[in-house]
């Protein structure tokens, strides 16, 4: 899709100043393109489409890009940057309804098939493609009964495109295109005005064999479904089936049904398509352990600690502390640097602008201002975010580096702006080379990974600079204790110190306060789902940081009693191996919860996941990183050296 580089460019900059102006004006606005907006009775209500989606393929595609019927000109919405990088192509409908006017068995169009478009009908409908649309921003929604009468409806988005079945008696699979929709808006009505707002959007799909007598001409009437002689679709008994030379034709109903829903409440209903309470106190339980585990550490260490130093402090003589044995023999080699400082240092500092782009993130989501109804609103916010955060990557990685006496400020910068970054910058092309090969609307025009790479070069890239400039300037950090010239040699460690064991030991905890809500999150990403629960995500980041830090505390505290005190780069590994875990699980819930059979779209699974894998494995290294760090420093400062 043609889209002009300057005109996405400037609205990426015009995102980021609203952003700021909704900081500061937060006192009484509408989030854009979500305000409520007052229909009276017979006003036009335009249907937009969306994308057609299938969680068996992931790949998205137009809705044009099957030979629907089309209004005289499509005319594209405009999309932010984050609907973009999602694949949605929102664009204008043949279907028009007027408002608290019911339609019946209004002809949209008639379409004759050939081999072609029979073939494109036929693989979409066997990977159970749905088909999105918009109404008044309300995305439409399948209600399905449960077994329970009495529970709410589930909702599922959007409709399949059509069916595969078997004529009674016979063997061979047929393919039918739903061609006869009902659609459903509810309405909230205002007495006073008598205008009403839009609360629901639904859909029941039929395929219908349309029939008629006579030439086909604008004004033929339909026997099958003819709103004169009141006669109206109810069923599927006579479907309509998709091959070579099938005439179809397209119609819909149009009912409206008032609803004691408000206009607030709106996205109640939408929001709640995995109510079992079962889930809940599972999550619940398991952040209950968590959070005593981690207690039960922190209380751990601190009387342990107290002890040993005050321990310490009380030796007597220069012979007595020789005697000991423990953390306080390594004082003279803690601090000293580890190999490869310089890429310690970009790590860390990509770790520290990951997690501002998360918290930052976090915070505007629970605030409400990244709510599904704001769609791509949640991926622009990240990636304006990461880029913006460049200044604090930059000033951690200079005055980490200016520790380990480095001088070359502006090659460690530049390290930390392109590193991370140009990884996944790589990864993502690749992956959307793929997605251009098979046509599908969720390739990133050429428009879009323009603004991207302005949003590195232009932003992040210059603040990365500045960031390591005044971080360069400050005063290196000193250290508690003066480090030896001569390294002392480290003892003979225990088979459960072994680093590698070490590591892999401390991911799992971190992965234990996170994996249940990765199931939620991942379903929300793969299976088409709201995700809206950031109150509680927010919870859930907080004991994932209470998590790693400890659990990095713990870990190294053993280590450095064991006289090792090769702690640099394993306090980054052991919280940072949570990611391994977390790349595991998404394998298994590949193989367990997905269908996907195509091995495009398992490339493009397991590229995304490891994407993610990598950001995690940054986020949490560095917080187990500067854990450590700030340990250590407390430790050694605590004691006497003489």
């Amino acid at each position: 899709m043609a889209r002009s580089c300057l005109s996405m460019a400037i609205s990426t900059w015009i995102s980021a100043a609203a952003l700021l102006l909704l900081i500061h004006h937060a006192h009484c606005f509408y989030l854009p393109g979500v305000a409520p907006e007052d229909f009276q009775k017979g006003d036009l209500l335009n249907v937009k489409v969306n994308k057609l989606t299938s969680t068996k393929t992931q790949l998205p595609y137009s809705y044009y890009s099957l030979p629907y019927c089309r209004p005289k000109s499509i005319v594209d919405s405009r999309e932010n940057l984050g609907e973009v990088l999602r694949g949605d192509r929102i664009e204008n409908s043949p279907y028009v309804f007027k408002m608290r006017e019911p339609q019946m068995c209004n002809i949209v169009c008639r379409r004759t098939l050939d081999a072609k478009t029979a073939k494109e009908f036929k693989e979409k409908i066997d990977d159970e493609y749905r088909v999105n649309m918009i109404l008044d921003n309300l995305p439409l929604v399948v209600p399905i009964r449960r077994v329970d009468q009495e529970a709410p409806p589930i909702y599922q988005l959007g409709f399949h495109a059509g069916l595969k079945g078997q004529y009674s008696g016979s063997k061979d699979e047929k393919f039918f295109i739903h061609n006869h929709l009902i659609f459903t808006v509810k309405y909230h009505k205002d007495v006073q005005t008598d205008s009403a707002r839009i609360v629901g959007f639904e859909v029941k799909p039929f395929s219908v064999k349309h029939e008629y007598e006579g030439q086909w001409n604008e004004n033929t009437r339909l026997t099958t479904c003819d709103p004169h002689a009141k006669r109206t679709v109810s069923s599927s008994n006579s479907p309509q089936e998709v091959e070579d030379k099938q005439e179809v034709i397209f119609t819909y109903d149009v009912e409206f049904e008032e609803s004691d829903v408000k206009w607030a409440s709106r996205w109640d209903t939408y929001l709640l398509m995995n109510d079992d309470q079962i889930h809940w106190f599972s999550i619940v339980n398991s952040l209950m352990i968590v959070l005593f585990l981690s207690g039960m550490v922190a209380m751990i260490m601190l009387r342990t600690l107290y002890r040993d130093i005050s321990k310490y402090n009380e030796l007597e003589t220069q012979e007595e502390a020789q005697e000991e044995t423990g953390w306080k023999l390594v004082h003279a080699d803690v601090f000293r640097p580890p190999s490869n400082p310089d890429l310690l240092c970009v790590y860390v500092g990509t770790g520290v602008q990951f997690f501002g782009m998360v918290l930052v993130t976090m915070m505007f989501a629970v605030l409400g201002f990244l709510s599904p109804s704001n769609r791509g609103s949640l991926m622009t916010a990240m990636l304006l975010l990461f880029a913006f955060m460049g200044l604090f990557a930059g000033y951690s990685s200079a005055r980490l580096y200016k520790m380990f006496k480095g001088t070359e400020w502006k090659k460690i910068s530049l390290r930390t702006a392109f590193l991370f970054p140009g990884t996944v910058f790589a990864l993502f092309f690749v992956l959307n080379a793929l997605i251009w090969g098979q046509k599908s609307s969720g390739a990133v025009p050429f428009g879009t990974m323009f603004v991207l790479v302005l949003l590195w070069f232009g932003i992040s890239v210059p603040l990365v600079l500045v960031g390591g400039y005044v971080g360069f300037k400050k005063p290196a950090m000193e250290d508690p204790v003066k480090t030896n010239k001569i390294p002392r040699q480290i003892p003979e460690q225990a088979w459960y110190m072994n680093p590698i064991f070490s590591i892999l030991i401390g991911g799992i905890l971190p992965f234990g306060a996170v994996f249940i809500e990765l199931f939620f999150i991942l379903t929300s990403i793969w299976l088409n789902q709201f995700y809206y629960i950031f109150g509680f995500l927010f919870i859930v980041f907080v004991i994932l940081l209470v998590t790693c830090a400890e659990i990095t505390i713990v870990l190294c505290y053993f280590q450095l009693c064991s006289e090792d005190y090769l702690w640099w780069w394993r306090s980054y590994l052991t919280s940072g191996s949570s990611a391994l875990y977390l790349f595991l699980y998404a394998t298994f819930y590949f193989f367990t919860k997905l269908e996907i059979t195509k091995p495009v779209s398992g490339v493009l699974y397991f590229g995304y996941m490891l994407i993610a894998s990598y950001a995690f494995f940054v986020l949490t290294g560095t917080i187990g990183f500067y854990a450590c760090f700030w340990f250590t420093r407390l430790i050694y400062s605590s004691v006497k050296i003489d």
